[in-house]
Order: C-alpha cells, then structure tokens, then sequence
C-alpha cells in the first residue's frame, strides 16, 4: 500500500486574490456588520486562508450614518478616549458620537476585532467608511456584499 503525501499550501503576498466589496449600513446591526466585515479583512472567507499572512480583502461601507443598535445601546454605550494626561478622559454617547461622526464608530468596532498587532493594522487600510451614499472606489468595481 502506498502512502499518500499532500502539503498544505500557504498564501503569500504573491498568490493572493483580493476583492473589493461595498457594503450599504442602512438598517444593519453594529456589531454583526462588523465582526462580518473582520472576516473579510483578514480573509476568513477564502480557502486559502492563512493566519500569518494578510489575505483579506478591501471592504466599502457606505450609509454609515443610519447603522443600528441592538436594544439600548444607543443611549448606553459610552465610547472614553484618554490623551494620557490629567483631566484628559473624554466621554461620549453612541447617539452622540453617531451624529458628529458616523464613520467612527464603524472604524473603531472593526479595529478591535483585528489583530493587534502589524499584519492587523495592515487589514485595517483595507478598510474604507462613507457616511452617505458615494464612494471614491468606483474605478475598482466593487462587488455588493449583503449580510
């Protein structure tokens, strides 16, 4: 009987597809929007996915604006930022935050679901969020993604 000998194929830089896809917030649930959109940054959805190797691919949100909380959050959910001096914590609400600048919090929510580290803040670039409806990225031919 012979032995049968496979080898796992690993993605590199040079053998990695990437895609582009625009995905519309309108009406979609913060936190599961997110965690799907890290997904597809790190590349989770393709076969040859490799955890050392950036093989996600670019990600459009447009309609940041009207995203959703799940129950209370909105009036809940305090965003702190600390600038590491004295006095220097800054408190925010969701709502609060949604109306000044919508595509934050979008940023924030899929930057804490990747890597902490070089490969996940190269993810991160790939990463583009539009409050309204137009996006600069229509040379690339994005695909419509939908949850």
């Amino acid at each position: 009987m012979s032995k049968l000998h496979f080898t796992t194929k690993h993605a590199n830089e040079a053998t990695v597809q990437r895609n582009w896809y625009v995905v519309d917030g309108t009406n979609q649930t913060v936190g599961r929007m997110c965690a799907r959109i890290a997904a597809i940054l790190r590349g989770k959805n393709k076969v040859y996915y490799t955890p050392h190797v950036d093989c996600g691919d670019f990600v459009i949100v447009t309609n940041a604006d009207k995203v959703v909380f799940s129950g209370n959050k909105l009036d809940d959910k305090i965003y702190i930022n600390f600038s590491g001096y004295p006095g220097g914590k800054k408190e925010e609400t969701a709502r609060n935050l949604q109306r000044r600048r919508p595509e934050a919090i979008l940023e924030r929510a899929v930057k804490g679901m990747l890597p902490k580290n070089r490969l996940g803040r190269k993810m991160y670039k790939k990463f583009f969020v539009y409050a309204g409806s137009a996006h600069p990225h229509a040379a690339q031919q994005p695909k419509a993604l939908t949850f």
